[in-house]
């Protein structure tokens, strides 16, 4: 007898489990346009196929533990594919509910083009329905265009509902104009991120072209060959063992730092380590930290967030006037003095010695070593940790070495400070990801990471070059600092208006910078900070001109 597949839908669904079927003969879809055989497990059945798969109505009311209504799954059958239940099809019909169900879930994005389907057997099983209506279901949406078998690869995505009604307009992009206003929001970074341009001239970010995905992987392989499996459990917050092994090995070879390893602790970047520091900081009542200025803008965000409010302290071509920190009354100051930002400055001899005298009295220091590792035309700068190791907390990176996405950074705090950091990473997060930890070990120890920072830093010096000639020949009024090290210049230059509104209509023209005010927190000369790493020399003269050009616009 011909029973049609929403009848057959109601004798499938019992509480004892799938009822046991003859399969149904199979024909080839045609290429392109249905499942294949292997993608649903089985095609479409025929009408004889499905009067012979039905269980008759007595089977079902031996098979079933309890009645139940037809077209109703018991209590505890579904899928986990989309939290399918069965037991919610309306009047038992299965076929047409699955078939709607996963329509929508292509319509909304829940199974995006590309998305693979559960086999039909495997689903069937799942719902404790009967193959023919997971293939009823399947073999509707591919008729209308949705899905398309490919073999071995099994039932997938290839087209997606039309909406029901048109879909709302996109949001038009920010202008220029309040992305830099006079006051940078919070977000500032992310919106000037986001923003559209030909030319990305920001500072901050290496050549990530240069990441060394070979190495990277080579390593990570023999890693995961060596790594037991009770490794992949929650780690120490602290971070692994050989990591800070690697950092402690690292700070003595390339900065002439003594230290150990109980005292590093590892962080997701420097930003962590200032959200982590200044937490504790406001925790104990300090309420306030001295600052550089001009500073990095994105570091006073982070120090804010945690609670602190940042007082300016002036720097000049010998770095932080340290015998202006008295007057801040602040007990803790944040300093750049390998390569200061923005200006790139050294912190003297003299300075130096006037801050350990400060830190020696009370007060706490904590040194970004930032840009450190790049340097081209000078000596390496002593780190201040090695001068007053019980007073100065040193933070560390592998951003500007490797790449800002691997999140990975390390904290060297004096002992007093040591259980106060650990808490605070241990309630951030409970640590920082096992596998890259170990990755970066492996590369610290066998050399990679050395060879990576030459191979950046001949890369980086012909691109820096490359950015001084090309101001030389387009803005031939600018002053150029910071060029002995680091990843971008400072440039300096009289203007007749803010250089933020100048900034602004470089965005517009299509290329981004940063404008030196957005770094100050007192009044100074107008500028830019441009970014040279991740450029190549076509692109920083691209960018030098379109900066050219807005300035010479009104």
């Amino acid at each position: 007898m011909h029973r049609s597949n929403d009848e057959q839908d109601q004798r499938s669904i019992t509480a004892a489990g799938p009822p046991r079927t003859t399969p149904a003969p199979t024909t080839p879809a045609s290429a392109g346009a249905t499942p294949s055989d292997a993608a649903l497990s089985e095609a479409a059945p025929s009408d004889a196929a499905l009067a012979r798969a039905a269980p008759s109505d007595a089977a079902l009311s031996e098979a079933a533990p309890s009645e139940a209504a037809p077209g109703k799954a018991a209590p505890g059958e579904g899928a986990d594919f989309l939290g399918l239940d069965p037991g919610t099809a309306p009047g038992g019909r299965v076929t047409d509910w699955l078939t709607d169900r996963i329509r929508a879930a292509i319509g909304d994005g829940r199974l995006p083009v590309g998305a693979r389907l559960p086999a039909g057997r495997t689903l069937a099983a799942d719902l404790h329905v009967s193959r023919g209506v997971v293939t009823g279901a399947y073999q509707r949406l591919a008729d209308e265009g949705h899905l398309v078998g490919r073999g071995r690869a099994g039932t997938v995505v290839v087209g997606v509902p039309a909406p029901a009604r048109s879909e709302p307009a996109a949001p038009a992009p920010t202008p220029a104009g309040s992305l830099f206003a006079a006051v940078p929001g919070p977000d500032v970074f992310d919106r000037l991120r986001a923003a559209p341009a030909r030319i990305d001239l920001t500072p901050g970010v290496p050549d990530l072209t240069a990441f060394p995905r070979a190495a990277w992987l080579r390593a990570e392989r023999a890693v995961l060959a060596d790594l037991a499996s009770d490794r992949l459990g929650y780690g120490d917050p602290r971070g692994m063992p050989a990591l800070r092994a690697a950092i402690v090995d690292w700070l003595a070879r390339y900065r002439g730092i003594r230290a150990d390893p109980a005292d590093l602790v590892v962080v997701a970047g420097t930003a962590q380590s200032l959200t982590l520091l200044g937490r504790i900081l406001a925790g104990g009542g300090a309420g306030r930290i001295a600052v550089e200025d001009p500073g990095s803008l994105g570091t006073r965000q982070h120090l804010a967030a945690a609670g602190l409010a940042t007082e300016p302290v002036p720097v000049d071509a010998e770095g932080l006037v340290v015998d202006r920190l008295a007057a801040t009354g602040a007990p803790a100051v944040l300093v750049t003095p390998a390569h200061q930002f923005p200006t790139g400055v050294v912190l003297s001899g003299a300075r130096r010695r006037a801050l350990a005298a400060w830190a020696a009295g009370g007060g706490l220091v904590i040194e970004d070593d930032y840009d450190s590792e790049h340097r081209y035309d000078r000596a390496p700068a002593p780190a201040l940790h090695a001068m007053a190791p019980d007073r100065v907390i040193y933070l560390g990176s592998g951003s500007k070495t490797l790449a800002p996405a691997l999140r990975i950074g390390w904290i060297l705090v004096p002992p007093a400070y040591r259980s106060a950091v650990i808490e605070a990473k241990r309630y951030a997060d409970l640590g920082n990801a096992t596998l890259p930890q170990l990755v970066l070990a492996r590369l610290m120890a066998d050399g990679g990471l050395e060879r990576q920072l030459r191979t950046l830093r001949a890369r980086h010096r012909r691109r820096r070059d490359a950015m001084i000639a090309v101001i030389a020949a387009r803005l031939p009024a600018a002053t150029v600092g910071g060029a002995a090290a680091g990843l971008h210049l400072t440039v300096t230059l009289p203007l007749d208006r803010p250089d933020t509104e100048v900034a602004a209509a470089a965005l517009d023209a299509g290329v981004k910078v940063h404008p030196l005010s957005w770094h100050r927190q007192t009044p100074g000369e107008p500028g830019f900070v441009l970014g040279y790493a991740a450029r190549t020399a076509g692109e920083i003269d691209a960018g030098v001109a379109l900066l050219a050009a807005a300035l010479a616009a009104r």
